[in-house]
């Protein structure tokens, strides 16, 4: 219930609240309403200005004030609301919904049904299963983003490989089900980072070989190094550096470290965020010859 208020209301911080609702009932007038005590969430949500405006708040402001009866929490965002990072406070607020309704700025909204089985309650949250979110997001995302989120999604456990196909049996025939496959397909837990995972899937996609995530480099029964991606029986493995916040200077010597650390039989290349951004080609080649390279030496011995 609205309580009254001066400035501020007494029972409002950390609340949620509708503008109309408390101009209505003389709590507050248009022009406090627009003051520095508070902030506009969506059109008519409001909430303390105090509170760190997050993904997650916005998330609570849409299902407390604008989602109608049957609406759920979905995609990107419900994986957000599970533990998954890759999600801006900028970003819409994903939701599906068994009817049309909105448009309602800040809101991305799907149109479908979602069986008992799909819907999760946990909290205050009602969200879709983590299963059902691998399932959209596999249709509304490309097949590379899609596989960053499942990625995350099993690596918090909330999801496996296997839970997926089973999931996937009881959709057979049904549209998605090819994209979702793909997706779980190229999936792999083991990813620590959404641009690992990028590189990853775009390799497999460019026609090389599947590499091995997280790869634990071992000499003598003892541990040397972990590399992002490789291809152990050929010791080839790649680096992405665009987690290095250190000047140039400082990754040029990280880089000579780790190639040390696995020693001349090892080839590493290692890959820039600028890359990531800008096209992979050139280093899919580099990496495709030496594959080949190394391959036929196998061959040879």
């Amino acid at each position: 219930m609205l309580r009254a208020m001066s400035v501020r209301p007494s029972g409002y911080p950390g609340k949620i609240f509708r503008g109309s609702e408390a101009i209505r009932r003389g709590l507050m007038s248009p022009r406090k309403l627009r003051g520095r005590a508070w902030q506009r969430l969506f059109r008519d949500v409001y909430a303390d200005a105090r509170l760190e405006r997050t993904h997650k708040l916005r998330c609570k402001a849409a299902q407390a004030y604008l989602l109608p009866d049957g609406a759920l929490i979905a995609g990107r965002s419900a994986a957000h609301l599970f533990g998954v990072p890759y999600v801006d406070e900028s970003d819409p607020i994903e939701v599906i919904a068994p009817h049309k309704f909105g448009p309602i700025a800040g809101l991305k909204i799907h149109v479908g049904s979602c069986a008992e089985s799909d819907r999760h309650r946990q909290g205050p949250w009602h969200l879709t299963t983590p299963a059902r979110i691998c399932w959209d997001l596999a249709s509304w995302l490309d097949t590379v983003e899609a596989v960053v989120f499942a990625d995350a999604i099993a690596a918090r456990d909330l999801v496996s490989r296997e839970s997926l196909i089973r999931y996937a049996l009881g959709r057979k025939g049904t549209r998605g089900y090819v994209r979702f496959m793909a997706v779980v397909d190229l999936m792999d837990p083991a990813a620590e980072s959404a641009p690992e995972t990028r590189l990853r899937v775009r390799l497999v996609l460019a026609g090389l070989p599947r590499p091995t995530a997280q790869h634990e480099v071992m000499r003598d029964g003892v541990f040397v190094a972990r590399v992002d991606l490789a291809w152990p029986e050929l010791k080839i493995a790649l680096e992405y550096d665009g987690r290095w916040h250190a000047s140039a200077s400082q990754l040029e010597r990280d880089r000579r470290r780790l190639n040390r650390l696995l020693g001349a039989d090892w080839m590493v290349f290692h890959v820039t965020a600028d890359q990531m951004r800008h096209g992979l080609d050139d280093l899919f080649n580099e990496v495709r010859a030496a594959i080949k390279t190394r391959q036929r030496a196998r061959t040879r011995s």
